[in-house]
């Protein structure tokens, strides 16, 4: 259920983001992760927040999807940027304070903007993050798993694609997503295709959205800053998370106070893969439900 979509002026770049549902509704953002756009988060599951009552806004961060890009391997921002994006949108758009969820990379902004901008943050809901994000130390959590690791050293998340050849880049997307499926369940490899030629087809350019945001400054470690985050929070985090395995999400969890860990069975680093939706979408609805904001939406 699309009501339209909308493009966002910020601090040096237009941003997409579309609006799904009642805007009297409380307003849930979602925040992709890295070399994501907003269609990576399923139409199907969007509707579902939807008809359970949510405004529900995805949009497109920096060098992703239909926002402003920048050049191929040179991009302008970093993590703090991205933070004051979300806070900016969330002004824009008359949200006043939203119920947050982000994922991987999104996990680690939404953890700066509910310690930046508390104001702005009702809820937070984290799925398959770190403590502290992504590109930080963190010696006392399990590495990636073998077989990620070993992907990343073929550079398989890109290097050498033809971006001129659509059928190529689909092809490097799909093979792309493998790696961090769960491997207890078959790889949804036809859904996959259908998705990735989607975003392929959404972007401005797909060359800047699969390789900048991996390239960007996270910033100083925010760890020990965990504990001031005041936002009910809750931790999403698939049991065969081969990027960050299950002990980020604990230990994520365990730094916020008061925060709520919900282990997703058969889920990789994955968005929200539809058998977790009979969990997930309750949970959020549950979680985002009576929690008044600043401005009273929520």
């Amino acid at each position: 259920m699309l009501d339209y979509g909308r493009t966002v002026e910020v601090d040096g770049a237009e941003l997409y983001a579309d609006l799904h549902g009642d805007p009297a509704d409380p307003a849930v953002l979602l925040i992709h992760g890295a070399g994501h756009c907003r269609l990576n988060w399923p139409d199907g599951f969007v509707d579902r927040l939807a008809a359970g009552g949510r405004y529900v806004v995805r949009y497109d961060a920096r060098d992703a999807g239909a926002s402003t890009t920048f050049p191929v391997g040179a991009p302008p921002y970093g993590l703090p940027d991205l933070v004051e994006d979300a806070a900016a949108l969330i002004d824009a758009l008359g949200l006043g304070a939203a119920h947050v969820l982000g994922m991987s990379q999104g996990a680690a902004v939404g953890q700066l903007l509910a310690l930046g901008h508390p104001e702005r943050v009702a809820t937070l809901t984290l799925a398959s993050g770190t403590p502290g994000g992504p590109g930080h130390e963190q010696p006392d959590l399990p590495p990636m798993a073998d077989r990620l690791a070993a992907f990343f050293a073929q550079a398989g998340g890109g290097g050498g694609v033809d971006w001129s050849d659509r059928a190529a880049v689909i092809e490097s997307m799909v093979e792309g997503e493998r790696p961090f499926a769960a491997v207890s369940r078959p790889f949804d490899e036809d859904g996959v295709r259908r998705l990735a030629a989607r975003v392929v087809d959404h972007a401005r350019d797909i060359a800047a959205q699969s390789t900048n945001p991996y390239l960007i400054d996270a910033g100083r470690p925010w760890r020990d800053r965990l504990g001031a985050i005041t936002a009910p929070t809750l931790v999403l985090h698939g049991e065969e998370d081969p990027l960050f395995p299950p002990e980020h999400g604990r230990a994520l969890a365990a730094e916020i106070p008061g925060a709520r860990f919900l282990a997703l069975p058969g889920t990789g680093h994955e968005v929200f893969p539809e058998h977790t939706w009979d969990t997930v979408v309750p949970a959020l609805l549950a979680h985002t439900a009576n929690r008044g904001g600043p401005a009273g939406r929520a």
